[in-house]
């Protein structure tokens, strides 16, 4: 049986993060688990010596050429200037070898490049969360998930952000040799064989630009008050601006509705609360606003893709033990 050729298109100022993640993967000898493995290559995008982003050199032998004739062809993340002006070459290859039927994947900000090439016209795909509003801006025609840590549609597959890439090249191991192989990988690697949810767990809520000062006033309050039953007339009364004015105020400033920003600013304390804190979840809900447990775990996993028990697990961070009767850092 002959090898599978995996073939990495590096890019100059690459991450090394993801560049490294195939290599670990797919360069490594493992064949005492199942043979034969992988055949990596290192393909430069252009002519001339390629560094990664914090400035180690990379050894790519290999060409565009390579790269069109490889089984699985991998576009790692990518610097800025190439998400937003990839070398031609680079996209030309990557269309010939999708042409040709290969298999084609890219990490993180890699989805740039695929999108670039057309190849996402129509298709599911993500990237990295801090890409989401510039990446959906500039391909409005690419099927976004935002939320997902991989996506896969036929023969083409996009990850998010550099943990999401081990959980695509895994995924990969997976569709290829089995779930033993790739769960035998992983363990080596020691990370998880597959993580449940998307990558909205991840993300930190965007605090936006406050731009108008007749809002910081009624948001700060809001953020002080988020155990209460706030509706948008009391918000709109703290604004003292009527309710159609605050609304629309609202909607301009921060690109969403009174009633969205709430819900997101509740799950966001929280995530606090689980991370730091040993409160159950029913106390938790009454906290943050939700009510009940239920009401907080609909809306917690609508929002974050987990459970706040799962969450929790993740993200625990034990601050050490609280003093009876010490007030909360969060309050």
């Amino acid at each position: 049986m002959s090898r599978h050729i995996v073939a990495v298109a590096v890019t100059d100022g690459s991450p090394a993060f993801e560049l490294a993640i195939p290599c670990e993967i797919f360069g490594l000898d493992r064949s005492d688990i199942v043979a034969p493995w992988y055949e990596l290559r290192m393909c430069a995008a252009e002519p001339g010596p390629v560094r990664s982003a914090t400035g180690l050199t990379v050894d790519a032998p290999y060409g565009m050429d390579d790269l069109i004739e490889a089984d699985t062809v991998i576009v790692a993340a990518c610097a800025r200037p190439v998400q937003l002006a990839p070398p031609q070459p680079l996209v030309d290859a990557v269309r010939k070898a999708h042409e040709m039927g290969r298999r084609i994947v890219s990490l993180c900000s890699g989805a740039y490049v695929l999108a670039h090439a057309g190849l996402l016209t129509g298709r599911p795909a993500t990237t990295h969360w801090m890409n989401i509003g510039d990446f959906a801006h500039r391909f409005p025609d690419v099927g976004f998930t935002p939320s997902a840590l991989y996506t896969e549609d036929g023969n083409i597959l996009t990850s998010a952000g550099s943990g999401a890439a081990i959980d695509l090249c895994l995924h990969l191991v997976r569709r290829d040799h089995g779930s033993a192989v790739a769960n035998e990988v992983a363990r080596r690697m020691v990370v998880p064989p597959h993580r449940e949810g998307g990558q909205t767990q991840y993300v930190t809520p965007l605090v936006r630009p406050e731009e108008d000062d007749g809002l910081e006033p009624v948001l700060r309050w809001a953020r002080e008050n988020l155990h209460e039953a706030l509706t948008v007339p009391q918000l709109a009364r703290v604004a003292r601006l009527s309710e159609r004015t605050f609304a629309r105020r609202f909607r301009d400033t921060l690109g969403t509705t009174p009633l969205q920003w709430l819900l997101q600013q509740r799950v966001r304390l929280a995530q606090e609360l689980l991370e730091t804190t040993d409160e159950p979840v029913e106390l938790i809900a009454g906290r943050t606003g939700f009510g009940t447990s239920a009401n907080l775990r609909h809306h917690f996993r609508r929002i974050t893709t987990v459970s706040p028990q799962t969450y929790r697990h993740v993200f625990r961070h034990r601050a050490g033990r609280r003093v009876a009767g010490q007030a909360s850092p969060l309050r």
